[in-house]
């Protein structure tokens, strides 16, 4: 699918995209002529990212799980690891606010 659409079924933007590529958190799509092509997994990975962004997650944190991610199966092991680890940043803040 072209950019357009895995925007779309993502819930991003083309410029999100473009920028998730740009700094190497979602691998560089195959090219047909000029035109990106997206696979089902790289929209999955879009979700995520979307998701992880609103539960507090910053890109650089998102890098450091996806450093050796090219488009295989999503490192689930590593996103749940980096999610407890959120949890307990989150709660350690709380903790010290109140």
């Amino acid at each position: 699918m072209y950019i357009g659409k895995a925007a779309q079924l993502s819930g991003t933007t083309v410029k999100c995209i473009r920028h998730y590529e740009k700094i190497g958190l979602l691998p560089e799509p195959v090219r047909e002529g000029k035109y990106r092509i997206y696979s089902q997994q790289s929209v999955e990975l879009l979700s995520f990212i979307k998701c992880a962004q609103q539960l507090g997650f910053k890109l650089k944190e998102m890098q450091a799980i996806f450093q050796d991610y090219r488009g295989e199966e999503i490192p689930w092991g590593l996103a749940q690891q980096a999610i407890a680890d959120k949890k307990r940043e989150l709660r350690a803040q709380i903790d010290t606010l109140q």
